[in-house]
């Protein structure tokens, strides 16, 4: 269905209020892994390097590479059943997860959990956009955006209520599922409850999709990939910084509970809750700090400000990741691991401003679906693993905290030492785009 006329603002926000609760229970699902770890390892028998396989490259091999064909599935089939089907998926996989009995039993759950993951964001991008003309666009995918840091903030609450309930007894009786361990019948108590949303997304009205911009159709992914390899320096600096954002992010908060938990030997749901309130509170707080100082510094005459923010925030990323664990007092590294959201949020939005100044309308779509793929690819195989890896191979698996300090060392000593030379090709970029005067 085609079209250039829009559905009522009610029902825009409707859709996008369940996108972004669809968001929310992904990233449950998604982190609820590294909250047990713990038990996990005790009951299956698994070394630290082994979860850090089933955490990073088991969940990312199809969650970062099905992106794109999910994302040209999204733009021929009704998308709400797409994601209802993903949804579907995904919680069922979770719930399943809580049955393994093994390291390829639990590998295979989490390449199903990546997969029904994969459809959600091309398919929201597509509806939001579906749904709102362009001069009201902002806000919402602001929105679905900025979910993220509730997202971290609801998933670790919500983590906590389950676990510190059913740690009370030493199992649980499901009807028809039987007794269950209390780190069972956690993925089953946040999987199945995803049925629900996606039985929602089957009753949602779909948008009309709108006709195509005259002079953008068929642009694609290889005019997107034609660009990047003209100016690579550019493209490949920006994604670059945000690559071991999401490397040191990811490994870091998979292994960060069980971290501190080995670390000062508080229980994983405390740490949790204390980590998810704060997350909360600072997260949109920087995105909002992040908008601001952009635009006061354009306003001031600063074409590459989404760069500058973009630099500074991963300067003080590496530092701020690398400080907590190093710490030996529980509360101050709670506390600076808390503080280390403003640079992760800083990064996150700076450098997604600094890659669409960079990039034609035509194509921003697809540079974007690249963007996400490189940076999911490289966050999921190389942080999980790498901790994982240190851990068992290196420090001790009593040590888990030093694998985790260690890691923004390691990744981001190069791209500091590079940080110069990816402002001058970022410049250089930006001056090509500029208008010429006659």
């Amino acid at each position: 269905m085609m079209g250039d006329r829009y559905p009522t603002a009610r029902a825009g926000w409707t859709l996008t209020v369940m996108l972004t609760i669809a968001y929310i229970f992904s990233y449950l699902d998604r982190n609820i892994l590294g909250l047990l770890i713990g038990p996990i390892k005790q009951d299956l028998g698994l070394r630290d390097d082994q979860l850090g396989y089933v955490i990073g490259p088991a969940f990312a091999i199809f969650y970062a590479t099905m992106g794109l064909p999910f994302g040209w599935l999204a733009d021929r089939v009704k998308r709400t059943r797409l994601v209802s089907a993903g949804i579907a998926f995904w919680s069922l996989a979770t719930a399943v997860t809580g049955f393994v009995t093994g390291f390829w039993q639990l590998f295979a759950a989490r390449m199903a959990v990546g997969i029904g993951e994969a459809v959600l964001s091309p398919s929201a991008m597509s509806l939001i956009g579906d749904s709102f003309p362009e001069e009201k666009r902002a806000r919402p995918v602001a929105f679905y955006s900025a979910a993220l840091s509730l997202a971290v903030g609801l998933s670790a609450i919500a983590t906590w209520g389950i676990i510190s309930w059913a740690k009370g007894s030493a199992t649980i009786a499901v009807p028809l599922l039987g007794d269950l361990k209390p780190w069972q019948f956690s993925f089953v108590a946040v999987g199945l409850p995803g049925l629900l949303i996606a039985l929602i997304f089957l009753l949602l009205p779909e948008p009309p999709r709108q006709p195509a911009v005259k002079g953008e159709e068929g642009n694609g992914v290889r005019d997107a990939a034609r660009l990047i390899g003209g100016n690579w320096q550019a493209y490949l600096g920006v994604i670059l910084l945000v690559c071991v954002m999401t490397t040191v992010t990811y490994g870091q908060g998979s292994f960060g509970p069980a971290a501190f938990n080995r670390a000062y030997g508080w229980p994983t749901e405390i740490y949790a809750l204390y980590n998810g309130i704060g997350t909360m509170i600072v997260g949109p707080g920087s995105l909002v700090l992040t908008s601001w100082l952009i635009m006061r510094m354009q306003a001031k005459g600063m074409s590459d400000a989404p760069y500058q923010v973009s630099m500074w925030a991963f300067i003080l990323m590496v530092v701020l990741c690398t400080l907590p664990f190093l710490v030996n007092m529980p509360v101050a590294t709670l506390a600076l691991n808390i503080l280390s959201t403003i640079p992760l949020s800083m990064l996150t939005a700076g450098a997604m401003l600094a890659l669409l100044a960079i990039t034609p309308s035509s194509v921003r779509g697809q540079v974007v679906a690249l963007y996400y793929v490189a940076i999911n690819i490289t966050g999921l195989f190389l942080g999980p693993t790498t901790v994982g890896w240190l851990s068992t191979n290196l420090f001790g698996e009593a040590n888990l905290r030093w694998a985790i300090a260690i890691l923004p060392v390691i990744f981001g000593v190069i791209p500091l030492i590079l940080l110069p030379a990816i402002g001058r090709a970022y410049r250089l970029r930006l001056a090509a785009l500029e208008p010429t005067s006659t």
